[in-house]
């Protein structure tokens, strides 16, 4: 019974905390009968687990990965509390995300948040390097919503959201191919590796760090632990 616990644990908080369960001891048979009336708790137990290990991926990169680009930030740059968004213009997550992010920061002046450039999907690098580009001209709000409004990213629409951004596309151009801009991206490709992102729409708030179009509830309750 105590191999099939451990299959259990695996199955639902993966196999590292099936060895920490298997080798600690703590499968014994009081807590194995514990666990077979109660197995309602497991999925609590595998969600308290993936948390921790959330939370020590987070604590590894430290506080860099809070600080904005120069100008990739939205709301209060000043704010007391941060949301970070690890964001592709390609994706349509990322999309349907915008307007929960937007009535965050409508609803809290004291909300910032952190957009890091994680261009993993085909063709989106290009959005990206504009973005940062943008945001070096003090333009990142207003391209990163015409470029999401406009829909997936071309040569096309990511020119159209650029110039409905005013942005100096000459300038914008040299920027974006420029090491800084290169550099950026690839910081941000490390720094959600380490984590265990696994796709885009990724946050950070305070120590939690999640995946996922998870809605305005989830991130408005995030960004409140955050506070608390």
């Amino acid at each position: 019974m105590k191999h099939l616990l451990t299959v259990v644990i695996a199955v639902l908080g993966g196999f590292a905390g099936a060895a920490i369960w298997s080798l600690s001891g703590v499968g014994n048979s009081m807590t194995r009968d514990y666990l077979i009336e109660n197995p309602e708790i497991l999925p609590e137990m595998a969600r308290a687990y993936q948390a921790q290990e959330a939370e020590n991926r987070l604590a590894s990169v430290g506080d860099e990965v809070r600080q904005p680009f120069p100008g990739a930030v939205l709301g209060n740059p000043n704010g007391s509390r941060t949301l970070v968004k690890f964001t592709d213009y390609a994706c349509g997550y990322c999309r349907a995300s915008v307007a929960d992010v937007d009535r965050l920061i409508a609803e809290d002046p004291e909300l910032r948040v952190v957009i890091r450039e994680w261009p993993i999907f085909q063709g989106s690098e290009a959005a990206s390097r504009m973005a940062l580009a943008a945001a070096n001209q003090g333009k990142f709000d207003a391209f990163y919503h015409a470029m999401f409004a406009s829909g997936p990213p071309t040569a096309e629409s990511i020119a159209a959201a650029a110039q409905s951004a005013g942005m100096d596309m000459e300038a914008a151009q040299v920027f974006g191919s420029s090491d800084e801009a290169t550099a950026e991206l690839a910081r941000n490709e490390a720094y959600a590796r380490q984590l265990g992102f696994t796709g885009t729409p990724s946050w950070i708030a305070g120590n939690a760090a999640f995946e996922g179009a998870v809605g305005f509830a989830e991130l408005n309750a995030a960004v409140n632990n955050e506070a608390s």
